[in-house]
């Protein structure tokens, strides 16, 4: 598998211990069990590890040979991947892991078990020093390794049709849906972020580890808010209409909900050279509407959380909180679109924990140390829309607006008529020159001037 996506690979073989020939259970045939699959394989282990350059890029490799017991975690595998994150950690590389296992060995019991923590302690290690965790899941990827180095990656891409989940095909409940332990169906419950094709997994890889291991650009005191890491802040995006700024609230209004305004994905469009997308908020849930990633602008990469103008369900709020905390993690700074008429508030939404979904969103950009920047592009809906705002670093244009809520609803709640809803907007000073004059905006973006 490793030549699938390098040439350029240089095993690293950390010492073996000495063991028992049949095992730290003497498990009978357990030697003659590991000697065939030597045979089989040409391996003395199911993990190897190195490290790789893909598509330019260096990084520490591991691959799992499933051939070799199945690709199972054993104490001499939890040694060889213990030795992996530590030389990523000593060498300042990024991980990536390409998984192909059963889980936990039967021949090693609770010892075989045990490395799940061992795993687990050093990627939160490797976590903590700010190196990115890629993991290609392969077929099959299930039990603990799943749940390890393939459900703790940062960014998690799978292969057409592979078998995913905790549960692996001769234990799981008889009746279950087999859709939920296939790589596409972990993409639509939000538990991958992609499927790759084989002939197309290098190119991925690569652009992932060129944006994820890109050098940060440091800023200066003056670029820098209280309290925030030393990193340049993203570029404010080009307005990409030009339009005069509204002469009431309801023209604001109106501006903002054109179906024919610029959408978050031209504004992500013409902002990055390239980007790449994450999916899914990791608790078994998507939402189309929140388009979440990493891109190169300028050469330098930049985060992105971007509402498309939908109500923004709880699993849009929590991947963009995901986002962000990557983001501060690896020092990356963030983007943020705002544009939507407010957070869904439907039954399914309040069942998701659409409450608790935004708070975290807010959590995510208020503890955030790298610079987030935020420009309202289209409407601002209350608190659904809020939730993506940077405090001190939002901008608007000229086709939107913000309110505490839509005018509509507020005309409700003071108990006036369909007649008072144009006055209502004029109330709220929602428009983008009266978000300015209030301090919520730092000014209103234009459209870069054609060149002579």
């Amino acid at each position: 598998m490793v030549a699938v996506v390098t040439d350029d690979f240089t095993e690293l073989r950390p010492p073996e211990r000495e063991t028992a020939p049949d095992g730290p259970l003497l498990w009978a045939g357990y030697a003659a069990s590991r000697a065939r699959a030597t045979e089989r394989t040409g391996e003395d282990e199911s993990v190897i590890h190195g490290v790789a350059k893909v598509e330019g890029h260096s990084c520490v490799l591991i691959s799992f040979e499933f051939g070799f017991l199945g690709g199972s975690l054993g104490e001499r595998t939890g040694d060889r991947l213990e030795a992996a994150y530590a030389t990523a950690r000593e060498r300042r590389l990024p991980l990536v892991s390409l998984i192909s296992t059963g889980g936990s060995r039967m021949q090693e019991g609770m010892i075989a078990l045990t490395q799940l923590q061992r795993v687990a302690r050093q990627s939160a290690l490797l976590r903590a020093v700010g190196l990115p965790q890629i993991a290609v899941l392969r077929d099959p990827t299930t039990g603990g390794g799943w749940a390890t180095l393939g459900a703790g990656a940062d960014v998690i891409l799978a292969l057409p049709g592979a078998q995913i989940g905790f549960a692996g095909s001769r234990v799981r409940p008889a009746d279950a849906d087999p859709a939920a332990y296939s790589a596409e169906g972990q993409v639509a419950a939000g538990a991958v972020d992609a499927v790759v094709r084989v002939e197309e997994l290098r190119g991925v890889v690569g652009a992932w580890l060129g944006l994820l291991g890109a050098p940060v650009e440091v800023g200066s005191g003056s670029e820098c808010g209280a309290g925030e890491r030393a990193v340049v802040p993203a570029d404010v995006p080009d307005a990409l209409s030009d339009v005069p700024l509204p002469v009431t609230g309801w023209d604001a209004v109106r501006a903002a909900r054109a179906a024919g305004r610029p959408r978050a994905s031209a504004y992500l469009d013409a902002y990055f050279t390239s980007r790449m997308a994450l999916s899914g908020d990791r608790c078994g849930g998507v939402d189309d509407g929140m388009l979440c990633g990493f891109g190169l602008r300028d050469g330098r990469t930049v985060a992105y959380a971007a509402q498309a103008g939908t109500a923004t369900r709880p699993a849009g709020y929590r991947t963009a909180a995901r986002l962000i905390r990557l983001a501060d993690r690896l020092g990356v700074p963030v983007l943020t679109l705002v544009d939507t008429p407010g957070a869904a508030n439907d039954a399914a939404a309040e069942r998701a924990g659409q409450g608790a979904a935004i708070a975290d969103c807010f959590a995510a950009v208020a503890s955030a140390v790298v610079p987030v920047t935020s420009l309202v592009i289209g409407e601002g809906g209350s608190g659904g829309a809020l939730a993506l705002s940077a405090p001190s670093r939002t901008w608007v244009t000229a086709d939107s607006y913000f309110s505490v809520i839509a005018p509509e609803l507020a005309a409700a709640i003071l108990k006036r008529g369909p007649g008072d809803i144009h006055a209502t907007a004029d109330h709220l000073r929602l428009r983008p020159q009266d978000l300015v004059e209030l301090g919520v905006a730092r000014g209103v973006i234009s459209p870069t001037p054609p060149l002579p």
